[in-house]
């Protein structure tokens, strides 16, 4: 690796990294920790540019979780344990969900209206 630059415009540190033969790269362990990144990233193009960006989890589900598994009897060092196991299946869940609503756009699979789900006309 070269050694830290600037980019000149927005003064980022910027570091020069190869890139595997099966296109894999590694993030610089400097940006690794200053973003504070655990697992996963999210990869997306923008102005012709390949951003990586660290997952913010946003906690959208934390209240009804946590109320959920009050409600099933859970508290203290049980309550944390299964709060963190649901809160990790939160994410391919939703990212299930999508896959779907994108087959049932594109017409390959199955839906149900609302008066389906509701039983009756309306």
């Amino acid at each position: 690796m070269l050694p830290q630059r600037t980019t000149g415009i927005d003064s980022m540190p910027k570091k020069r990294i190869s890139i595997s033969q099966n296109r894999q790269i590694t993030i610089p362990i400097e940006f690794f920790n200053s973003l504070g990144i655990e697992n996963e990233v999210d990869c997306f193009m923008q102005n012709n540019r390949i951003v990586i960006k660290p997952v913010q989890d946003s906690g959208e589900f934390d209240e009804q979780i946590l109320s959920d598994l009050i409600e099933q009897g859970f508290s203290g060092n049980d309550l944390l344990a299964k709060f963190k196991e649901a809160r990790r299946n939160v994410r391919p869940a939703v990212e299930s969900l999508l896959e779907e609503a994108g087959r049932v756009a594109n017409s390959e699979g199955e839906y149900f209206t609302l008066s389906d789900l509701a039983g009756e006309d309306i």
